[in-house]
């Protein structure tokens, strides 16, 4: 199947998930889930896309959510499956809801348990949980580390209130962005040094998102091998919540060339925008791959790619081709389905990207068309 000759039949701008690289990855999860005992959670900060939960929950224990929109999306999307919900601070009018869709409830402080504990109805069926900050993290950049000085993420050993341990089943903590099974090793042992004896009076311990666990250098049976150690040690069931391990490499965003200009170097505007259409690329920062391209001066053509905004920094990036670009050819970025649809936005008036499933027999399906209405109704 030729994956970028289908693509570039789509309609652009627009995302296209990719069913056969999802399964990928979710085979992939499955194992991991089997041979070590734990449960996996899709992490739906990183991609929320319900058209293809079903899928997912044939493959995984269930989901993870930020607060009540997400819990209500995998409460009607992905049934008979696992919610679990954490959030730094919840609201009194969320609560209700949340305690009766949820599985686990983690608490960000014990001021936000001691003030919810209240509102628990009887016959609940959540059990609920504290988010430990180690103060360890391996993370460079600050905006993605959750155990920088002064993180509002987490509780750390100093302000951990022993003595308001009733009613709580497990601990959660989440210090890592897009690494591996030795840096969780490494996160591990100052975890256990600081809050290893309370984890003996736990049913259950969140391992947090961050693990790369589908990238092809993840060592998975580390990952494997310290889930098992953890289970046997403190006789506990193990969470794991990944977001990008699910959709890594399982999306593209398809984009056509609208103009091509010159101010000191040759320049291509697109009907996609960094600022509105991958948010990243501009917060991270960083820059997406395009099909068939190189870095600048790697092909004999290079080109800046830039969005149809008005804001200046609205840039893609360097790239170049072995051909010259012309007006209405098709670029196709890859990884492209986490962190993009769940974070675009209608800066403006830029229209939404459309969104597609390539199926793993080669058929496309329109998930969704987004028009004026929907900017305007978020106005």
């Amino acid at each position: 199947m030729d994956k970028t000759k289908i693509l570039r039949e789509f309609p652009t701008p627009c995302y296209v998930i990719d069913e056969e690289a999802l399964i990928k990855n979710l085979e992939i999860l499955k194992y991991v889930e089997e041979e070590s005992g734990c449960h996996i959670l899709l992490a739906q900060k990183a991609f929320s896309s319900y058209c293809v939960y079903p899928l997912i929950a044939d493959y995984i224990s269930g989901t993870t959510a930020s607060g009540l929109f997400e819990a209500k999306l995998a409460s009607e999307e992905m049934k008979n499956r696992q919610i679990h919900v954490f959030s730094p601070a919840y609201k009194d009018e969320d609560m209700p809801e949340l305690f009766e869709i949820c599985d686990h409830i983690v608490f960000n402080s014990f001021s936000q348990w001691k003030r919810f504990r209240k509102m628990i109805p009887e016959g609940c069926r959540a059990d609920f949980g504290l988010r430990i900050n180690p103060e360890y993290s391996e993370i460079e950049t600050d905006i993605y580390n959750p155990c920088f000085t002064g993180s509002r993420l987490g509780i750390t050993l100093e302000n951990f209130e022993k003595d308001e341990l009733e009613g709580i089943s497990g601990l959660h903590f989440h210090t890592m962005c897009e690494q591996g099974a030795e840096t969780l090793e490494r996160t591990l042992r100052v975890v256990e040094d600081k809050f290893g004896k309370y984890l003996y009076k736990m049913k259950w311990l969140n391992l947090g998102g961050g693990h790369h666990i589908t990238k092809p250098d993840y060592n998975v049976p580390l990952l494997i091998s310290l889930i098992r150690g953890l289970k046997e040690k403190y006789d506990l069931e193990i969470y794991v919540e990944p977001g990008e391990a699910v959709a890594v490499d399982a999306g593209f965003l398809v984009t056509t060339v609208l103009d091509i200009t010159r101010n000191n170097m040759e320049l291509a505007i697109v009907d996609t925008s960094a600022a509105c259409h991958m948010p990243d690329v501009l917060e991270m920062p960083y820059r997406p791959y395009i099909i068939g391209s190189g870095k600048a001066g790697d092909f004999p053509h290079t080109y800046r790619l830039g969005g149809p905004t008005c804001l200046a920094g609205d840039v893609i990036g360097d790239y170049s081709f072995k051909d010259k670009l012309s007006v209405g050819d098709k670029l196709i970025f890859t990884d492209m389905a986490m962190y993009t649809m769940v974070k675009n936005n209608t800066f403006n008036g830029m229209p939404l990207p459309s969104i597609y499933i390539l199926k793993a027999d080669g058929k496309g399906e329109l998930i969704r068309k987004f028009s004026y209405e929907d900017f305007k109704s978020r106005l």
